[in-house]
């Protein structure tokens, strides 16, 4: 019998919010929901301490193996989730579109979405120095969700439901749903309870990501966002706990590599069974961890790529700016202005320099604020999205049985 609790279920009245949807949506009068239970003070199954240690060491000796790249390996890594994260959403767009959307071209929805992504997961990372707030995570899913193209989302940017939601099923009604969350009046205090849990000191730091998350998305306590600022929420608690100190890794592309399989894991959770979900976060930061190293060796061998082609002359304003194009791999003049203290003049030429030698290439058409991007950088979020799948799917065909 497993020790943590399955969710209750509830029935609740429903009522037809209008006239829209089939005759058995508007004839629907009440619904089944599930109840998370209270987990602040609960301690975890014990278990899998070989691939919890494991996963552990992969993902500090990332920090070692990257050095001085910590920095924009860090920045790159956030991006990289962010994707991630979406696309587990369906909201999928190209390198190139991501690009134009950081430098703050609106034309395409799901680009400018994955932008506001990244935005949400470094609220939560710099959250993560102290204990987590309701404050936080709320700021979290406003940055997340403001800019959203449907005007009804951006109303509830920041702002815990107050209404009941549902997943799969009918778009108008929760009949047939394949999960139905806790009612709105039980939110708060399911979420004050999250919050106390992700607080503790006294848990496995990957075990009680694994559950926060789980616990997160069984709360689904916004309108939309969820999925995304649950996986944001991952990466602070590894943050907070120190397993990740300076880095952020990008989850997320392991967990994308077989929904279905991650939704299964969430569904085992929901019946009491724990260890799946810790288990394959545990392989999921493996894999991650190991790919991303090898995304900090092609970043160090970049700068002397770039050099060998354009070869600058030592202390002009090209040779300047190569060093911090892994910081900035999107960029306008007026921020590499900023980062090097050069000219403008002098950076513009450089940047001419470097679109001949096909290191950096605009990205927008606009003359003043143009925006630049290196195209190396951005080829590397489909090598290492890619990596991180075929690892993944590797690991878990290893593993003996199964959800």
């Amino acid at each position: 019998m497993s020790v943590w609790p399955a969710h209750d279920t509830r029935v609740v009245p429903w009522t037809s919010l209008g006239r829209r949807g089939t005759r058995d949506d508007r004839m629907l009068t009440e619904v089944a929901v599930s109840v998370p239970p209270a987990i602040a003070h609960l301690t975890p199954p014990a278990g899998l301490e070989t691939e919890l240690r494991r996963a552990t060491i992969e993902a500090l000796d990332l920090e070692t193996v990257a050095g001085g790249l910590l920095s924009p390996l860090s920045g790159f890594l956030i991006r990289m989730e962010s994707v991630a994260s979406s696309r587990i959403e369906h909201v999928e767009a190209s390198p190139l579109a991501f690009a134009r959307a950081m430098g703050g071209l609106r034309e395409n929805s799901s680009a400018v979405s994955m932008v506001a992504a990244g935005t949400a997961i470094t609220k939560l990372i710099d959250a993560s120095s102290h204990e987590f707030s309701l404050d936080e995570i709320l700021a979290a899913h406003e940055a997340l969700m403001r800019d959203d193209p449907d005007s009804g989302e951006r109303r509830y940017a920041g702002r815990v439901r107050d209404v009941q939601n549902w997943i799969g099923g009918s778009a108008h009604a929760p009949r047939n749903a394949l999960y139905v969350p806790p009612p709105p009046d039980a939110v708060p205090v399911l979420l004050d309870d999250l919050i106390a849990f992700s607080n503790r000191d006294d848990i496995e730091p990957i075990t009680q990501a694994a559950i926060a998350h789980a616990q997160f998305e069984s709360i689904h306590p916004f309108t939309d966002g969820n999925g995304r600022i649950g996986r944001a929420l991952i990466g602070a608690i590894l943050r907070r706990r120190g397993v990740t100190p300076n880095t952020v890794l990008p989850v997320a592309s392991a967990l994308a590599a077989d929904t279905g399989h991650y939704f299964s894991l969430l569904t085992a959770y929901r019946r009491g069974d724990v260890l799946p979900i810790v288990s394959d976060l545990a392989l999921s930061i493996e894999s991650a961890a190991r790919e991303a190293r090898a995304t900090a060796r092609t970043f160090l061998a970049l700068e002397t790529s770039w050099r060998e082609s354009v070869r600058p002359r030592g202390g002009s304003s090209v040779d300047r700016l190569l060093p911090v194009l892994l910081a900035l791999p999107v960029f306008t003049v007026e921020q590499m202005v900023s980062a090097t203290g050069l000219p403008e003049r002098s950076i513009y030429r450089a940047v001419e320099t470097l679109e001949e030698h096909g290191v950096v290439e605009a990205v927008t058409e606009r003359v003043r604020g143009r925006t630049y991007a290196v195209m190396d950088v951005l080829d590397e979020f489909g090598d290492l999205d890619g990596r991180i799948r075929e690892r993944i799917t590797r690991l878990r065909g290893l593993q003996p049985g199964g959800v």
